[in-house]
């Protein structure tokens, strides 16, 4: 396994915690 293949694995990973976020942050908040 190369090391570009785990940092672009992890970039994606951030842009579905973002998305997710900007679609529940609010929800989630309320809690």
């Amino acid at each position: 396994m190369n090391p570009f293949h785990g940092r672009h694995f992890r970039g994606e990973i951030i842009l579905w915690t973002v998305r997710w976020y900007c679609k529940y942050g609010i929800s989630y908040r309320e809690l």
